[in-house]
Parts: structure tokens; sequence; C-alpha cells
């Protein structure tokens, strides 16, 4: 990596560090999901030669974080629970080697319920994973089909009740505004997920991302807007009444069990990634930097074993520095002091200081001194709020 050129920013402090591990196979690839995944195919993928490119990976990239402890590491996907449980075990014990790890530092991993065993469960627990955050989507078998879903809600139950018996802490992932769903059924996923009493529920609206099947071909029968919106009514009012609270758009969670990686991102904290197609953002105290890794997995193993993993890397400008802030932070209900802004990006207050306003005269956000935080009406028209900090096009807005 070249940094022997100053950059344009001056940092005061590093901001927390986090770890991103990706893997990247799945029993099947979503029609929804635009992730670097593909299916396994015939054959396991090959997670002991991946685990040995990812070693060589993080050492080709401890001078870059030299001294820094992580605040929490995340194995996504993927579907990393498709990885046996000793890979995972040598994984970890080579990242605690390598790293220094904060005292009670969150691991979580990705699980899907088509991979569900509960020996499997219990080993990931043994090797340090900490946290499980479980990709259920739905409880409704003939939904799970509508979006491409290899497991069924026998499957998804006893992968959460399992997950509920071995962990402290643990995630449900539900989506909605589904092909075919009606308010009803989301009720009825919805009170399924929260008969475990989980301690983080992730709500998702069903999105056509580029480059997917379903934006090539969008599926029958998607809710339109009202109905999407009276669905996630449901969401934030029952999740209410059920104790969780909603400290993110798509993110709600009892007292004490905030997903701490996630935080780090929505605080734009630093991240290490590693892994075919891993993105990470690293600060020094000139500049920081975005790096995304070799994207085939097969490339990947070859680069990382020559301590080439980073397929390109760029310094990202003051503007950019302002907006991807914003577009990370206000996605908190809590919102940020803006002294967190210029901590963590190197500018001024002033070079926000004109969109705030206008985002205040539309009422998406209160500023209480030196504090921001969306109103109801912001975190309704996100999007809307976070387009508003967007960089000047070049020649002008």
């Amino acid at each position: 990596m070249r940094l022997h050129r100053r950059g344009a920013v001056a940092l005061d402090a590093l901001p927390p560090l986090a770890l991103y591990v990706h893997l990247p196979w799945c029993l099947a690839k979503c029609p929804y999901c635009d992730f670097n995944s593909l299916a396994v195919g015939n054959g396991e993928p090959p997670f002991d030669d991946y685990v040995d490119a990812l070693v060589a990976d993080l050492e080709a990239a401890q001078p870059q974080v030299w001294g820094r402890r992580v605040i929490g590491v995340f194995v996504g996907g993927g579907t990393p629970s498709l990885c046996p449980p000793a890979a995972i075990d040598r994984l970890l014990a080579a990242v605690r080697a390598r790293l220094p790890l904060e005292p009670g530092c969150e691991i979580t991993l990705e699980a899907n319920p088509g991979t569900f065993e509960r020996e499997r469960f219990r080993a990931y627990r043994a090797a340090g994973v900490t946290r499980l955050s479980i990709g259920v989507q739905s409880f409704d078998d003939a939904l799970l089909a509508r979006i491409g879903r290899v497991h069924d809600a026998r499957q998804a139950i006893a992968a959460v009740e399992e997950a509920a018996r071995t962990f402290e802490t643990f995630n449900v992932d539900l989506m909605y505004a589904l092909p075919g769903q009606t308010l009803a059924m989301l009720e009825r996923d919805l009170a399924q997920a929260l008969a475990f009493a989980p301690p983080h529920l992730s709500v998702y609206h069903l999105t056509l991302e580029p480059n997917t099947v379903f934006a090539s071909r969008p599926p029958p029968g998607l809710p339109d807007d009202d109905t999407a919106s009276a669905m996630l009514d449901a969401v934030v009012e029952r999740t209410a009444s059920a104790g969780l609270e909603r400290y993110e758009v798509s993110a709600y969670a009892r007292p004490g069990h905030r997903c701490a990686h996630n935080l780090n991102y929505w605080r734009f904290g630093d991240y290490l990634g590693i892994g075919a197609g891993a993105h990470g953002k690293l600060s020094f105290p000139d500049r920081v930097v975005r790096q995304v890794r070799w994207r085939d997995p097969a490339t990947y193993l070859e680069r990382a074993r020559e301590g080439r993993a980073v397929s390109n890397e760029h310094t990202l400008g003051a503007d950019d520095l302002a907006f991807e802030f914003m577009l990370n932070a206000l996605r908190l209900r809590e919102g940020f002091a803006l002294s967190l802004f210029a901590e963590r990006t190197g500018q001024p207050t002033a070079a926000i200081a004109d969109a705030l306003e206008a985002a205040r005269r539309r009422g998406l956000v209160d500023v209480d001194g030196a504090h921001v935080r969306p109103t109801a009406l912001g975190f309704d028209f996100l999007s809307d709020l976070q387009a508003l900090f967007l960089p000047p096009s070049p020649g002008g807005r």
C-alpha cells in the first residue's frame, strides 16, 4: 500500500478499529442478493486453503493497523455457517495471535438455517464466536420459496431455538415487503420472531438491487408503497411493545445488545476487511483510505498468498468524507455529536453547515446545540435526507 505522500486531512486521533472477514460461499445464490457470494456447486469449498489465504491477507495488512486494538470481529458472507467449526476455530486463533482484541470483543458469525446443526452452533461457540446472526428472513414456507431461500420454517425455528440456548446474545434477520406478502403475514412473522425474545432483531425492506436476478426479473406480487409503509409501522410498534429499541433504521435491540460491529460502521469507525471481495476503511493521521480485496475466490487465494490481496484502493477526498460520514451517522436514531464529525473526518463542521440547515428547515433533523439527530420524518425519508450531503458534481451542484 502506497502511503508515502501526505494526504489532505489531519486526524487528531484514529477511530476504533473492527475486523470484517468475508466467506463468499452459499448453498444457493438468492435472487435478491448483491453481496459477493456464489453457490457452492458440487463438492465442498476449499475452506482450509481459504483460511490460509485469510491469514496471509491479515499478516500483509498488519503494518497498516499495527498496535491498534480491535473492538469487534464480524464473519459475514455468503454463508459462513457452511464453514466447518474447526476452520473457524483456526481462523479466530490466527486473528487473536495477530491482532490485539479488546476485552470482551464481540465476535459475530452469520448463519443460515439451511446449514443448521446443533453440534455446529455449539462448536462455533467453543471456537470463540460470541454472537450469532441468523438469516431467517421469514417463517412462511411460501414466502421463503418466492425469495429463493433454501431453508423452511421448521429449520428456521430450530436454528433460533438453538442460538438462544447456546449464545448469550444473537440476532434474527427478517425481511418485509416480500412478493405476495400481506400485512397479516408480516404480523405472523413478527409474532414468531418475538416469541423467542431475541436480544437483537434486524428487519429489512426487500430491495431490488442492481445486478441481481430480481432487478432484471422483478417478482410478481410486490406490496405497494402504502402496504410496505404499514408493514414498517407494524414492525416499529411490535418491537417496541416487546422491549426492543429501534436504535438504527433497520436494527432493534434490548439494552446491552446493540451490534458493536455495526455501530462502529455507523459511527464512521475503521474496519479492516479481509476475504474475497471484502471492503475496508482505514484511517491514518493524514488520510482515510478505502480498500477492496480481489473479488473472485480463486484469484483472491492466489493473490493473498503472494501478499497482494488488495485489488484496488483510493483515498477519500474532503467532500467524500463528509458525505460518507453523514450517510452512516444519520442511520442512528440517537444521531451524533458534531464533534464526532470533526474527529472522524478531519473536516470542520462548517463543511456540512449549509446542508444541515436545509435538512433542519425541511424537518428532517433536529439540531440541539452540538448534537444532530434525524426526526421521525427524517427516518421515514432517510434517502432524501442523506442526499442533501452528496458531494457537488464536477462543474457545480
